[in-house]
């Protein structure tokens, strides 16, 4: 289970295109390990953007970040992954561009997995696993990672596709009408992370927790909520549903069983001040990637620990993980 955000460098235009509010070394050391990167060419260079607001940062800059994380003795043994969106329209320069700069970047191809298949986590430590969302010309022999042949806008029901005998199911729905659609939403955004039962396939489930449409869901208040909902003053957000939501899962069938050996593993710390047990047979392992908005709400480092602690539940003796 991989946390991720989206839009991961949307820092400006607030309340329209901003999503997130931490810089990028700081979503990685949290936990982040899926970037959402959305790039537009201007006066030659790639640099984020969202909707109509340029985001600042130029990929260049993102490059040496992320190889700095994964060349750090700290965190070398880590991967990312790494999403990659045209915003323009020039379907020629744009994938030629993308390689060129990571050509002449730190660590430049040779930190990049590019193959159209879904790695294990041994082959691509300390590495980039590129998910592209843009043309393949100008690479060689099209080698451009992972890549969707195909992604509907803001299909309520999902989509899917085979990659190299995995199945990739996507959860996208971000138009959502207004800030009442929040409950479906996180609902929406959480089964999918459950993997279908006698599934005859490897199944990767990618799930981003943001929506966004104008003027009565802006990702903001999508993700955050707004008021005092406790009081029943407001609306709880994305992102502290889908929080309770793991809480629910990862604390099923605990109370009850704590310190029963053989059942009763360990006990982990997740870092915001909670305690919770693990156990091998307790209930569906959840797994997948999560993309969210403002990913350190509700409190401090949000419910990215959460997501961690999926990876632990139902693990197997000798298992390295997806």
């Amino acid at each position: 289970m991989l946390p991720g955000t989206h839009e991961t460098m949307a820092f400006y235009g607030w309340p329209i295109s901003q999503c997130q509010s931490k810089p990028l070394d700081t979503q990685l050391h949290a936990g982040i390990r899926v970037v959402d990167i959305r790039l537009s060419i201007i006066d030659g260079r790639l640099i984020a953007y969202h909707g109509i607001f340029p985001e600042v940062t130029s990929f260049a800059d993102m490059l040496v970040t992320m190889h700095d994380f994964l060349t750090s003795p700290k965190t070398e043994s880590e991967t990312l992954v790494v999403s990659i969106k045209q915003e323009d329209s020039d379907t020629i320069l744009f994938p030629i561009l993308v390689r060129e700069e990571i050509v002449a970047s730190p660590g430049g191809l040779q930190m990049w997995f590019l193959d159209n298949r879904i790695p294990s986590l041994g082959e691509v430590r300390g590495k980039a696993v590129m998910f592209s969302r843009f043309g393949g010309d100008g690479w060689e022999n099209g080698a451009n990672g992972i890549h969707a042949p195909l992604w509907p806008d803001s299909v309520k029901e999902g989509f899917q596709w085979e990659c190299d005998r995995t199945l990739v199911r996507i959860q996208d729905w971000y138009g959502i009408p207004s800030f009442f659609s929040i409950p479906e939403k996180a609902a929406m955004s959480t089964e999918i992370l459950v993997p279908p039962p006698n599934s005859l396939v490897p199944t990767l489930s990618i799930s981003f927790t943001s929506a966004a449409s104008i003027p009565f869901a802006l990702p903001p208040v999508i993700s955050l909520g707004f008021g005092w909902p406790k009081w029943g003053l407001g609306f709880e957000g994305v992102n502290e549903r889908v929080g309770k939501w793991l809480l629910d899962q990862l604390s099923s069938n605990h109370a009850d069983r704590q310190g029963d050996s053989p059942d009763y593993e360990r006990q982990r710390w997740t870092g915001d001040g909670a305690w919770f047990s693990s156990y091998t047979d307790a209930g569906p392992r959840i797994r997948g990637w999560a993309l969210m908005d403002y990913y350190e709400d509700p409190i401090d480092a949000g419910i990215v620990p959460l997501f961690v602690e999926c990876n632990f539940r139902g693990r197997r003796g000798g298992e390295e993980g997806w």
